[in-house]
């Protein structure tokens, strides 16, 4: 795999789309990661186990599993416009919802509902990226886009803390919720398909496009990343034709293995900090705030630094490979948060491994366009948003059963540090030269 030729870019449309998909991620999490924020008065007001926490995260992320394949699917059948407004509309009735509830089951229900809905948002937010970037940027700008999840999970502790003390946790909630109107409202007046957007001009149509019309389609099923078809041009399939490509499973595994991990961050890290180091709801803002300003650096600086290897004319695989190999070696310490004893080394090192976790998931996506025809990319990453959902539900029942049972991190801070290296070698091993996936009419 080489690089694509180098184009002189023109005109700057591409990156608000960016800006919007940012602000959406934003607020996604926002939305999400509310409930972990909140667990220990949740907790003390509601009488919830451990076990019940983990039951809640696990409809959640049983249903954001649902989502990812159902959105991925719409996103590809509707279009992204439409598809991404009616997943926006439906999370934020949910999030608003949860102000209303005060039982396990009911918030078992609403999770479920935000959930499936939530899923929408990477496959829309890759789908956009691969219709609106060259091969080139798309990593950096997938990058700044998740690094709108950090910004969410980032001003959640500094806001929500504050108005949860002065009006309660209902008000928060509803008003984290809320937000979720006004990304509506920005997406359905501003994005377009780039042949459709009224302000987009010929000449940075032709730069998004020059990645994808360098070479002719290639006719066997594995080629490489030199023989890229044109958009709108492969035949359809049905969704499980798909999991009979070796790229298709390289996703699935990298995220069924590693976005579990980025679950337990979000949503029990606060209560770590609350266990470990007895940090009450206000306090928690500040470690919090850090960890995922670190995560932030590190989501845009790994999609920038595959892309400037790119750019200095590095193959596309190994620059995606070795970038994501940086990053797993970041997540390793992590084991050591809970054998810390100072709050501040702890928060680093988790701050680190959410640096590497989020520079790792950008190029992660980004694998799926660089591999797949762009009418195949939301299918693709609805499975493998399905498979991390599973494994986030997974993560969720054993977190909730091994800290009922033994009252420690530790094995599950030493689980989140090996699983970067095993998915980075398992990838590698299912497509080490990173060959493109050309559909054939037998597998429609």
């Amino acid at each position: 795999m080489t690089a694509p030729p180098t184009v002189r870019p023109k005109g700057r449309i591409r990156w608000t789309i960016c800006a919007l998909l940012f602000a959406a991620t934003a607020v996604n999490y926002a939305n999400r990661q509310v409930i972990g924020l909140l667990k220990p008065a949740m907790k003390n007001e509601f009488g919830w186990t451990e076990s019940d926490f983990g039951n809640i995260i696990a409809a959640f992320q049983f249903a954001y599993a649902l989502g990812y394949l159902l959105a991925g699917r719409l996103i590809d059948g509707i279009g992204v416009r439409l598809g991404f407004a009616l997943t926006i509309l439906v999370w934020t009735a949910a999030a608003m919802a949860h102000a209303g509830i005060s039982t396990v089951a009911g918030f078992c229900a609403a999770r479920f509902v935000l959930g499936l809905a939530e899923g929408g948002n990477y496959p829309a937010g890759i789908k956009a990226v691969t219709l609106w970037f060259p091969r080139q940027e798309r990593a950096f700008a997938t990058g700044l886009f998740n690094a709108g999840c950090n910004v969410g999970a980032l001003a959640t502790p500094l806001c929500i803390p504050w108005i949860t003390v002065h009006y309660g946790w209902r008000v928060a909630v509803f008003v984290a919720g809320s937000l979720g109107l006004v990304v509506l409202v920005w997406w359905w007046r501003s994005y377009r398909d780039p042949e459709q957007h009224p302000r987009l001009s010929p000449a940075e149509l032709a730069y998004i496009r020059s990645g994808e019309a360098a070479a002719p389609v290639a006719a066997r099923p594995d080629e490489t990343l030199e023989s890229v078809p044109l958009p709108h041009t492969a035949p359809k399939v049905r969704l499980w034709a798909l999991l009979r490509y070796r790229q298709t499973w390289v996703f699935v595994i990298g995220m069924f293995l590693t976005s579990p991990i980025w679950w337990f961050y979000l949503f029990w890290v606060p209560g770590f900090l609350h266990d470990r180091h007895g940090l009450n709801l206000l306090e928690l803002g500040p470690p919090l705030a850090v960890i995922y300003v670190m995560a932030d650096g590190g989501s845009v600086l790994g999609g920038w630094a595959s892309s400037r290897m790119i750019a200095r004319g590095m193959p596309v695989g190994q620059a995606r490979k070795l970038t994501m190999l940086l990053c797993a070696a970041c997540v390793l310490p992590v084991f050591l948060a809970p054998l810390l004893s100072g709050l501040w080394p702890a928060t680093l090192v988790i701050g680190l491994a959410a640096a590497g976790h989020q520079g790792w998931g950008c190029n992660l996506y980004t694998l799926v366009s660089d591999t797949a025809p762009a009418e195949y990319v939301g299918s693709i990453v609805g499975l493998g948003g399905l498979a991390a959902g599973l494994g986030g539900m997974a993560i969720a029942k054993l977190t909730g059963w091994v800290l009922d049972w033994t009252g420690s991190y530790l094995s599950l801070f030493i689980l989140a540090a090996v699983v970067y290296p095993v998915a980075l070698a398992l990838m590698h091993w299912l497509n080490p030269r990173m060959e493109r996936m050309v559909v054939t009419p037998r597998s429609a």
